[in-house]
């Protein structure tokens, strides 16, 4: 037997055992390039995120849901730089990361290429889209690889609130003016099947999901997790006294699940392949917003590189 053959079959038995792998552990490159993706596309979908919630900031109706957003945009951000700091210790570079996705290069979640054309979009972007998000982490809190374990734990934390927030703000709409209930309803109904599509292709089409699933990176395949989505959403919008946009969802007694309707996989992919309703918008804001803050990047290394110099210096006075 090989030295690689075996030290890839020590590693697996590692998995197996449910031991987290440290970045300075050995690990097989397809391992540490599929960590990389995945990382890295998370952490570019909670960046990129950031812009449609971001668009209401300033438009909020008052100055609770004004603070509470801002809040939790400024929440995806610190997601981002979690996700990012993870992706580092695979030894990656941020700056190339991000320059992979400003030049249309990387991929990040397809939901954030949508607009959000009325309040109520800021609510069931909390609760749906944040609600899928959740569905998606938590597992990931038990991810073979240390750094992405942790960072998701608080992630999930934050998201969790995030949710809620969401689902008051719907709560809200629907018990307010009948103009408010239809504004949350066509919300809903832009955003249910996008939803959806957030955990990815079906199993028969994804490319990742066995191989993820056999280091334990992800621990449930994409249509177990849309499946609790759904289940997990259909009581809820039946309180809010929503209707789902789909004609064919119903309860299945033999299943014990919800049966839905088919998934437009053409516009998902169209959307992947840079061709959705706000792509262009969302890389060339990100573009702008990233060249516009090169001074404060500029700033902070020499000030970090003038306290080094203060400590050098102090060091041999002493």
């Amino acid at each position: 037997m090989s030295s690689s053959v075996a030290l890839e079959q020590q590693f697996q038995e590692r998995i197996d055992a449910e031991a987290r792998i440290e970045p300075k552990d050995w690990m097989p490159d397809a391992y540490r390039k599929t960590l990389v993706r995945q990382i890295s596309q998370h952490a570019h979908s909670e960046i990129v995120g950031m812009l449609p919630e971001g668009n209401w900031i300033t438009r909020a109706p008052s100055l609770r849901r004004k603070l509470a957003l801002l809040a939790k945009v400024q929440d995806e951000a610190g997601h981002g730089l979690y996700l990012y700091a993870a992706a580092e210790t695979l030894g990656v570079e941020r700056d190339d990361l991000l320059e992979e996705l400003h030049e249309g290069k990387a991929k990040y979640s397809s939901i954030f290429n949508y607009p959000t054309l009325t309040w109520a979009d800021i609510g069931a972007i909390g609760w749906l889209v944040d609600g899928a998000a959740i569905m998606n982490q938590v597992p990931l809190c038990r991810c073979s690889y240390g750094p992405y374990a942790r960072a998701m734990v608080r992630i999930c934390k934050e998201e969790s609130f995030h949710q809620r927030q969401g689902y008051e703000i719907m709560l809200t709409l629907c018990r307010g003016t009948e103009v408010q209930k239809r504004m949350a309803q066509d919300a809903l109904n832009r955003w249910w099947w996008p939803s959806l599509m957030m955990f990815g292709p079906n199993d028969a089409d994804s490319k990742h999901t066995a191989q993820s699933m056999a280091w334990k990176i992800k621990r449930f395949t994409n249509d177990e997790l849309r499946q609790r989505f759904v289940d997990v959403t259909v009581p809820q919008a039946e309180f809010l006294g929503l209707t789902l946009p789909d004609p064919e969802l119903k309860w299945n007694e033999e299943r014990g699940h919800y049966d839905f309707g088919p998934i437009d996989w053409d516009e998902f992919w169209n959307v992947v392949k840079g061709n959705g309703p706000c792509n262009k918008e969302r890389i060339e804001a990100r573009r702008k917003a990233y060249e516009a803050g090169a001074w404060v990047r500029e700033a902070a290394l020499a000030h970090a590189e003038k306290r080094r110099r203060r400590k050098e210096q102090s060091a041999q006075v002493a």
